[in-house]
């Protein structure tokens, strides 16, 4: 397997002048759809695994959110009309004429990820789920067979998956942000956030901006004055979250499109924009690496959903992000570095059409010794790229 490897030309996102990056919280509309594609892609995969000792075809990376209605209030609100949430893909939906309960494997398992992720929510009563799923194609389903008679996974698709590491001060910032606030700790003592947080970040020069976007519950907040006051505590966490990490000049907007008056803030029923300000869609959120990064290289493919075997619109987006990083964890000289990864359809997933990997060496130059070092931990890590799958089926994988 060839790795080309080169200096990094461009310069750095925290060298500068303007930066941005995006994290969206486990309660967004566009995570959620992320995570129940992807919790219904490890429901199908445990149950293939379980009951015919294979992960068998499917993908089911297409999900929408259509937000509800609500009437929220001081001390309590209403859901007025539940959530929808669409699943559609395709799967293995019979094998020797035993039918698969896709769609329970669907519902239940979306059902369960909004109890135990979304507090606020009541997962049957505030939500309607409806499955799509039509069953795989011919040509697919044979390319899937092949590879498991032969003991290779073959690529099902031509596509191309990107990482880098490390993360600069700003993405980390943001990173910590939301994990603090969403963070399971931060919800016992502070049962009025609800789950949908936001954080845009903006550095210019040597400042940062944060803006938070954090849903307030209703029936924790008794009045005006209890709703600024646990503004006031949000942007308390964030401050400490993001100090932990920097130490530049640190200005946090809190939901700040408020106006002075009851009916212009940012109250909820369920502490989800879902109820009734916002829709989702897969593939619209973070990236695997859990961030929106414009100023880094960055893929558009929806992760989340994708069978964990041969879909390489998933497994080289892992393997981009855990090449770069182990690249630079072990190989000091390395600053940073750039992973791309192509795959050819029909082709060994293991074996990529490209595999290049751009680096920033301290010495400004790529030596021959240096390079075969980079080369030999990139391969070792893209190795386990046929393990992957074991992540998905034991749930131990995130990709938002």
């Amino acid at each position: 397997m060839n790795v080309d490897i080169d200096v990094l030309a461009l310069p750095a996102p925290r060298e500068l002048s303007l930066e941005i990056v995006e994290r969206k919280g486990i309660g967004h509309p566009d995570t959620i759809c992320d995570a129940l594609a992807e919790t219904f892609s490890t429901g199908l995969s445990r149950f293939y695994l379980e009951r015919f000792g294979s992960v068998l075809h499917h993908n089911v990376d297409k999900a929408l959110l259509c937000g509800g209605a609500a009437r929220p209030a001081f001390g309590g609100g209403e859901l007025l009309a539940p959530i929808e949430i669409h699943l559609a893909g395709r799967a293995t939906c019979e094998v020797d004429g035993a039918p698969i309960p896709v769609e329970e494997i669907a519902v239940e398992g979306s059902r369960r990820w909004l109890r135990q992720n979304l507090s606020h929510l009541d997962a049957v009563r505030d939500v309607r789920i409806v499955t799509h799923v039509r069953p795989t194609s011919p040509e697919l389903g044979a390319m899937f067979r092949r590879a498991h008679d032969s003991g290779a996974s073959l690529a099902n698709d031509t596509s191309f998956g990107v990482g880098f590491a490390p993360l600069d001060e700003l993405e980390q910032a943001v990173l910590a942000v939301e994990r603090r606030l969403n963070a399971p700790e931060t919800k016992r003592a502070h049962p009025a956030f609800g789950e949908d947080v936001k954080v845009m970040g903006a550095r210019r020069g040597g400042d940062i901006a944060l803006t938070v976007s954090c849903a307030i519950v209703g029936r924790h907040v008794a009045n005006l004055e209890a709703y600024l006051q646990r503004k006031a505590e949000v942007r308390e966490l964030a401050a400490a979250a993001a100090r932990a990490i920097t130490g530049a000049p640190l200005q946090i907007g809190v939901n700040v499109s408020d106006t002075e008056s009851p009916q212009g803030i940012y109250l909820t029923v369920t502490g989800l924009s879902a109820e009734a300000g916002d829709d989702g869609q897969v593939g619209r959120g973070n990236r695997v690496n859990g961030l929106i990064t414009p100023y880094r290289p960055m893929n558009l493919e929806a992760a989340a959903g994708k069978n964990p075997v041969t879909h390489v619109g998933k497994l080289y987006n892992i393997m981009a992000m855990r090449v770069a990083q182990r690249v630079v964890a072990e190989i000091p000289p390395v600053k940073e570095c750039y992973c791309y990864l192509l795959s050819r359809i029909g082709h060994p997933i293991d074996d990529p059409q490209v595999f290049d990997l751009k680096v920033r060496p301290s010495e400004g130059k790529v030596t021959a010794p240096l390079a075969r070092r980079i080369a030999d931990v990139a391969r070792v890590e893209f190795a386990s790229v046929n393990s992957i799958w074991r992540e998905a089926v034991e749930r131990t994988l995130v990709l938002w």
